[in-house]
């Protein structure tokens, strides 16, 4: 069956959730011939593949990239006929800020050789005047130190795994700034099986972090380890959004589900607008939502409620800086924690990392983006109000870059808030996600994606949701 084309509508399926998640499950559900109907509780779909309007630029306000280290994206892009735009980042890297004895800050360029700052080599001569020489000596100890019984922890998190092998200093100069702007998480607080999937397996046959850091890097293909669309990410959702009205899904914005119920022939899904009755359902929002909508039904579900993860705040500026031409700190900026006076997490540098925005913006014009907000409950950064984070971000920029920046150089602004977009895999998840997959598949015609159970990143939410869409497809005609 060629993909696009519809065929005579089978089972009928609702979809909870209009994100990217929900609208991947939606396109394999489609595929193979099923009515289905996708209810998206805000106004409009992609849930964190996101656009805003900012000085005639149309600019991602949640995703800007994609992982290259599989073909999930690109396929799909593919697919939708948004193959040829993709691009690669400009290879200059990021900087990171960090807390100097000297002069109580410092700028940095971030070694490319890692993953999530852990890097590959400990001989790297650029690592003692990151982290000090005592520290860079402790690192180095990785290539000698047996593994023990490190391994064999069932919950064992990122954070433990780098300071048992390579030290404190590592973890909170290199590993933490770069898991806290991409994760906005504590690498503590992340199993190490989610947050770097196979990290574990290539630790034991090549006997130390840094050598299975460096066997990852060197299996995953060639080139930047990540990508984006000419235009922007966004264009994924929209487009995706358009090519299921094309083959015949319904998708209805704006539409809250109040209550879902198993039926003895199915399910029904009740919003403010009435009752549907459907074959099945797939739940597709953030994990509060999730089981709160089916506890009622699957009451095994209420134990593993996860926690709500506090927002995340983005500031984007577009200013008339033309002193940043010259790119003074690479792609952008991660901030260490303990960075004195500094708020935001991480800057992006927009029209330095993607080419194809600084020829649209024009010369001397730069769109930089502040994540402001760690994950933490207690992180009040991205609590402030917005009049507030403008001028928090404006000080941050200045300060990150090296370069002033004032009101009178903004041209625009906007700020952006996520709330559960960011879900942290937590100790033990592995084990959480396994219970509520038992659970649901108890339930006839029930299926749950999202990144709460999937993880983060468009690859494994992607990924995911096509799996479980496709799965669900093959139940429901056999059943037929």
């Amino acid at each position: 069956m060629s993909r696009g084309k519809q065929v005579e509508a089978g089972p009928a399926v609702v979809i909870i959730g209009g994100g990217i998640a929900g609208l991947c499950a939606a396109r394999e559900l489609v595929v193979a011939g099923l009515h289905v109907t996708v209810l998206e509780s805000s106004a409009v779909f992609g849930g964190s593949v996101a656009s805003h309007e900012l000085a005639g630029l149309t600019l991602d306000a949640g995703a800007e990239s994609f992982s290259t280290r599989s073909d999930t994206v690109p396929a799909l892009a593919r697919e939708l006929g948004l193959g040829n735009l993709i691009r690669t980042p400009n290879g200059a890297g990021a900087w990171l800020y960090l807390r100097s004895a000297e002069s109580g800050s410092t700028a940095v360029p971030l070694p490319q050789s890692g993953i999530l700052g852990i890097p590959a080599d400990v001989r790297d001569p650029a690592l003692p005047g990151l982290i000090g020489r005592a520290a860079s000596l402790r690192a180095g100890l990785d290539r000698a130190l047996p593994l023990g019984n490190l391994l064999n922890q069932d919950q064992l998190s990122l954070g433990a795994v780098v300071r048992a092998r390579m030290g404190p200093e590592v973890l909170k100069r290199l590993v933490a700034p770069v898991v806290g702007g991409v994760l906005s998480a504590d690498p503590d607080d992340l199993d190490v099986d989610a947050a770097a999937p196979g990290l574990r397996a290539m630790m034991r046959k090549h006997g130390s972090l840094g050598a299975a850091v460096g066997a990852m890097r060197k299996a995953a293909p060639a080139g930047t380890a990540v990508a984006g669309l000419e235009g922007g990410m966004h264009q994924l959702a929209s487009a995706l959004s358009q090519r299921l009205e094309r083959d015949g899904a319904v998708l209805r914005a704006s539409e809250r589900v109040q209550r879902v119920q198993r039926t003895a022939n199915g399910w029904t899904v009740t919003t403010r607008t009435g009752a549907m009755q459907t074959d099945a359902v797939v739940v597709a929002t953030d994990g509060p939502t999730a089981v709160d909508l089916l506890t009622p039904t699957v009451p095994g579900l209420a134990d593993d409620r996860p926690a709500v993860v506090p927002a995340v705040a983005l500031v984007s500026l577009v200013v008339d800086v033309p002193e940043l031409d010259a790119a003074p700190r690479g792609t952008g900026v991660l901030v260490a924690r303990d960075a004195p006076g500094m708020r935001a997490k991480a800057l992006t540098h927009a029209t330095v990392k993607w080419l194809w925005l600084a020829e649209r913006a024009g010369p001397g014009s730069h769109v930089l983006r502040l994540s402001f907000g760690r994950g933490a409950v207690d992180d009040e950064a991205a609590q402030q109000p917005d009049a507030d984070l403008y001028l928090a971000a404006l000080q941050d920029a200045s300060a990150l870059l090296g370069v002033e920046i004032t009101q009178a150089d903004v041209v625009d602004w906007d700020v952006v808030r996520w709330t559960n977009a960011l879900p942290h895999a937590t100790l033990g998840h592995r084990d959480r996600v396994a219970r509520i997959r038992a659970a649901a598949a108890a339930e006839p015609g029930l299926e749950l994606t999202g990144a709460w159970l999937a993880g983060t990143g468009l690859v494994a939410v992607i990924d995911n949701a096509r799996d479980r869409g496709a799965a669900l497809a093959r139940r429901l005609l056999v059943d037929r």
